[in-house]
């Protein structure tokens, strides 16, 4: 039987951390995400879990212990946020062409500056090309669920890749929910033992990780990550089929919301879903216009064949950006999603949004007229406002 709780979002990923009871967790305190170290922390104090908890003096510092500690052989888990995973920069790229098995939690929070300490995917959409695979939750009952799947995932043999679990800061992360969690017994057969097969420690073979690497050979390196995170879409699938099986709970790269016969469909990530959700019911019932939802769960590896299948026969595709690309065009969502829709040659009118920057709200009545300048540019084939804010105050 499923354990009933009400748990914030931190809370629901520190749980899911002591029942995995990763080796190693080198971390450093910033809001958002402070709570998640500090609740394992308690877990570790209080004999709930055997895990070594490395006290470090920056982030930076915390994802350099996690290399060293996948690299030895250990099963590791780190957390941070906004300006944290800034400052581990360096080292994020570091992990991924190391093919190594990392999970982080990460808060998402606006990026300085100006300093902001709440939610947007500025944090999360720098790093996207990174070489970590990207995995997002609406709810607290998701990224619960998500980091139950991230080390099937990130340690098949076929990926080998570091995995970031995002959630928004304080919406998710500080907000509390009913949740579901899965007994411990069942986690750890589903999770199971990190038999890593070539590791530093390892006796009776030689080895080096992270070695300089000339013309000849960086460019491999590479190619070799790249069709690691095409694999990973096989992992991601076979994670959540068995993840279904054991909890009834269906995952997928994207949710799709009332999208059967829906002719106007807004595309976004994260908590924001929810009320859009509320707002394509609200629709529905009130106009009977054909209004749905595509929530992206996986960002890296886009999926994006399967995506451009379930848009491109729509009228009219919004596409909700919650950070900056300064590309003037418009943001990085918004380009792949564009671009998997112009490969099959859709007919869909695009138009692509900005929202929630520094944690701004987006309402009910927001998404009302989002749909509402759907239907417009489905009718006049004119887009006036491609690069627009939503709920940005005018002079």
């Amino acid at each position: 039987m499923a354990v009933r709780e009400r748990l914030s979002g931190n809370e629901a990923v520190a749980y899911a951390i002591r029942q995995i009871a990763p080796d190693v967790m080198p971390a450093f305190p910033i809001t958002p995400s402070t709570e998640i170290p500090q609740y394992v922390a308690n877990y570790i104090a209080n004999g709930k879990v055997d895990t070594e908890f490395i006290h470090v003096e920056s982030e930076h510092s915390a994802m350099s212990a996690a290399v060293g500690a996948s690299a030895a052989g250990a099963r590791v888990v780190t957390a941070t946020s906004s300006c944290g995973m800034a400052l581990m920069w360096e080292e994020l790229y570091v992990a991924a062409s190391d093919r190594l098995p990392v999970v982080m939690a990460l808060v998402n929070r606006a990026l300085s500056g100006p300093i902001n300490i709440n939610a947007d995917h500025s944090d999360s959409m720098g790093a996207r090309d990174s070489g970590w695979i990207q995995i997002y939750a609406e709810s607290n009952q998701e990224v619960y669920d998500n980091f139950l799947q991230a080390y099937p995932i990130a340690e098949n043999p076929a990926v080998r890749l570091p995995v970031m679990i995002c959630q928004d800061g304080f919406i998710t992360s500080h907000g509390v929910e009913n949740i579901l969690l899965v007994e411990d017994d069942k986690v750890k057969e589903f999770v199971g033992e990190y038999c890593p097969e070539h590791y530093l420690l390892k006796e009776k073979e030689t080895m080096a990780i992270g070695p300089y690497a000339v013309s000849n050979y960086y460019m491999e390196t590479k190619r070799a990550q790249r069709e690691a995170m095409k694999n990973a879409k096989g992992a991601i699938l076979e994670a959540a089929q068995r993840f279904e099986r054991m909890t009834g709970r269906k995952y997928g790269f994207f949710e799709e919301y009332r999208m059967e016969d829906a002719e106007y469909v807004i595309v976004i990530i994260g908590s924001a879903a929810g009320t859009c959700k509320a707002a394509v019911d609200q629709i529905r019932e009130t106009t009977g216009k054909k209004v749905g939802l595509l929530k992206i769960r996986v960002f890296r590896p886009f999926p994006e064949e399967e995506l451009a299948a379930a848009l491109k026969d729509k009228k009219a595709v919004a596409v909700l950006d919650r950070s900056e690309m300064f590309s003037a065009t418009g943001g990085p969502l918004g380009a792949e999603v564009r671009a998997a829709l112009y490969d099959v040659k859709s007919r869909a009118e695009v138009v692509n949004y900005f929202y929630g920057l520094g944690g701004r709200d987006i309402t009910v009545e927001d998404f009302r007229q989002i749909y509402d300048r759907l239907e417009e540019i489905a009718q006049t084939h004119i887009i006036e406002d491609m690069y627009a804010y939503i709920g940005l105050r005018e002079k």
